[in-house]
């Protein structure tokens, strides 16, 4: 990829990252549409992990971007704006459990690139079912997405894990289980010992960010594809020292790989994580929505700051 050009991605992968992780994800995204004339709407294919599957299913469904306020939207709406009705504000003491109950699952994420699935999977489903059953639904997320009565047409896949089995599902790839969006997205959004897990024809799903942060892997990417995959948790500043640090390491360690996945099929692949600032703002708890609006205008000014830079 040319230093001076920023080339429209063929897919956009959107990792988990919770609360801020969407909003910077979000920010990001509109900063860039802004110095480019890009509208991300029209990408061809989108693969979305937990928050990431929020932000992927309204550009699917044609949802323009948030901006900061005072900035104008870049290009006019497809469909009427959405409300943020039936979206669940977490409390503090849920918020504080957030940052280490999805996490606690993450350190297994390595081993499904690196040993094979089937060993992954049996390690996340004996992790799994000593899962307490309940937590907080996330049914209004759901209602709210389906709302926008957007269907899988081939553009959108939503990165699961089956509570039972363990392994990873994509919603919207060729084979997956059927679902609607909604269904999907409220899946890959359910925490394990957060929220409840989302029952789809029988089966309980949990957050994608169980398998991978990213799921890189499983884009839809052959030679000469640009993939652009925007991951909260790439360069947040924590120190190696402290559980969510050494979690961080591993992270990046299964981006690695699967990026080298993608670019042994041939694919361009650009992974972006937060500038210092952005970082900075975001913290250790990423499911605080206090500074989201920060977050959200952090990310923006990162996205024109990448384009400029590019073309300084």
């Amino acid at each position: 990829m040319s230093p001076r050009h920023f080339i429209g991605p063929d897919v956009l992968v959107l990792a988990a990252g919770g609360v801020l992780g969407e909003a910077w994800m979000t920010g990001m995204l509109a900063g860039i549409e802004d110095a480019t004339g890009i509208d991300f709407r029209r990408t061809e294919a989108f693969v979305g992990t937990s928050a990431g599957s929020i932000v992927c299913a309204r550009l699917a469904a044609g949802r323009e971007l948030r901006r900061p306020p005072g900035v104008a939207p870049a290009h006019p709406p497809k469909r009427p704006a959405d409300g943020a009705h039936g979206e669940r504000r977490l409390s503090g003491v849920v918020r504080e459990v957030a940052r280490w109950g999805w996490a606690a699952t993450a350190p297994l994420v390595p081993a499904a690139l690196a040993v094979g699935e089937t060993g992954a999977a049996l390690a996340r489903a004996a992790l799994l079912s000593r899962v307490p059953s309940r937590g907080e639904s996330l049914d209004g997320l759901r209602a709210s997405l389906e709302r926008m009565d957007l269907r899988f047409d081939g553009r959108l896949r939503v990165c699961c894990v089956d509570r039972r089995s363990g392994r990873r599902i994509v919603f919207g790839a060729p084979g997956a289980p059927p679902a609607t969006v909604g269904q999907a997205v409220a899946a890959s959004c359910a925490i394990p010992w957060i929220f409840e897990a989302v029952e789809i024809r029988g089966r309980d799903y949990v957050d994608g960010g169980v398998w991978s942060v990213t799921n890189l892997d499983i884009a839809p990417a052959l030679r000469d594809t640009h993939v652009l995959c925007l991951d909260p948790m790439a360069s947040l500043g924590l120190a190696l020292g402290s559980p969510l640090g050494l979690l961080r390491q591993g992270f990046r360690f299964a981006a690695a790989l699967e990026i080298q996945a993608l670019r042994q099929r041939g694919a361009h692949v650009r992974h972006l994580g937060p500038d210092f600032e952005a970082a900075h703002l975001m913290g250790e708890d990423l499911m605080d929505r206090r500074p989201a609006d920060r977050v959200l205008a952090a990310g923006y000014r990162q996205g024109r700051r990448l384009i400029l830079d590019q073309r300084g």
